[in-house]
């Protein structure tokens, strides 16, 4: 018999690929099977509603942690993984970055670990990121793509900041339709920050580089940018770590600038509102009930932004017709000039 604890990369795929069917039939069937239209208190006490919850939360722990876990399929390949970050030029690592306590504590979207703790954090949350939103369809532009067709302002940025950028998946687009611009890439992971420089060195990219920092607290010099971004960063921190970053991207942003927002902020609806907060529960997001109540407009007014902008924001074609009748995320574009 072989070593029970490896995991054949087959058995890793089949049992992946399960998983994701059942999340997209959680999404597409499951779903649209909740009344509502009933008092939430009944929606709770249904079946459909109970084993919705109950698959919500244990796919994705299955997903991370399970026999045939990413966490644990990763792990076979340790010491290859950290190899290949060896030490690359387009990335400024900051060993006595202290981290956030909000940060720490939550094993944020049921990652073992959290994002920082482990070496291998970031391929782990590389390939989890390929099942977050299912779909049930390939025919439609990557979300980050279609982030960066609205982010753009009518000028070409010559400078452009990513916050909270991960593994680089938010970057990419920016490094790619800009190639004339400087763009760089901050997050607290220093595991994903050394995915997204080996990716980008290994596509030869020369106008990226990535640096560890605090979105609130950057090291960069006031004015020093004209588009600043971020994808799902905010519904992340707690309110006043929120005003933090929003300050900080009014301090390094130029005059004129644009800072452009990706994220889970309007949910006017009492339904969708009661399923939003599940999830938050469900995946280890406390931060998101605090955010969806926080008067953004007002805050961005507060600090000197002008011309904000808090529109819903249509990740794939037709997510936001009013017939769209699937479990999605409350995708919301905040932006804001200086």
């Amino acid at each position: 018999m072989g070593d029970t604890n490896n995991i054949d990369a087959r058995s890793f795929i089949a049992a992946q690929d399960f998983i994701l069917s059942v999340k997209t039939y959680w999404t597409t069937k499951l779903y649209p099977q909740l009344d509502r239209n009933a008092p939430i208190e009944k929606v709770k006490q249904t079946v459909d509603y109970q084993f919705f919850a109950w698959l919500e939360r244990h796919l994705q722990r299955y997903k991370y942690s399970g026999r045939y876990g990413i966490h644990r399929f990763q792990n076979q390949f340790r010491e290859e993984i950290i190899e290949n970050f060896s030490d690359n030029e387009i990335l400024i690592l900051d060993k006595e970055l202290n981290l956030p306590y909000y940060y720490t504590s939550v094993d944020i979207h049921q990652h073992p670990g959290g994002l920082w703790s482990d070496d291998i954090a970031g391929t782990v949350y590389e390939r989890g990121a390929r099942s977050t939103t299912p779909l049930g369809t390939t025919n439609h532009q990557d979300l980050h793509h279609r982030l960066t067709t609205i982010a753009t302002p009518q000028y070409n940025p010559s400078k452009i900041l990513d916050m909270a950028c991960g593994f680089g998946k938010s970057t990419q687009p920016f490094y790619n339709a800009f190639p004339d611009a400087d763009v760089v890439g901050i997050d607290l992971s220093a595991p994903c920050l050394q995915l997204a420089a080996h990716f980008a060195k290994q596509n030869q990219v020369s106008n990226v580089n990535y640096r560890q920092a605090n979105a609130e607290h950057t090291p960069f010099k006031n004015d020093e940018f004209n588009l600043i971004t971020s994808t799902m960063l905010l519904h992340e921190l707690p309110p006043k770590n929120i005003k933090s970053v929003f300050a900080e991207a009014h301090r390094v942003l130029a005059p004129g600038g644009k800072m452009v927002h990706l994220d889970f902020y309007l949910v006017p609806d009492k339904f969708d509102r009661f399923i939003h907060l599940g999830h938050s529960k469900r995946n280890n997001e406390p931060f998101m009930v605090s955010f969806i109540k926080m008067d953004i407009k007002q805050i961005l007014e507060t600090q000197g932004f002008k011309n904000i902008s808090i529109e819903p924001f249509e990740e794939a074609e037709g997510t936001l017709a009013l017939d769209y009748n699937s479990w999605r995320f409350p995708w919301t574009i905040i932006s804001a000039e200086k």
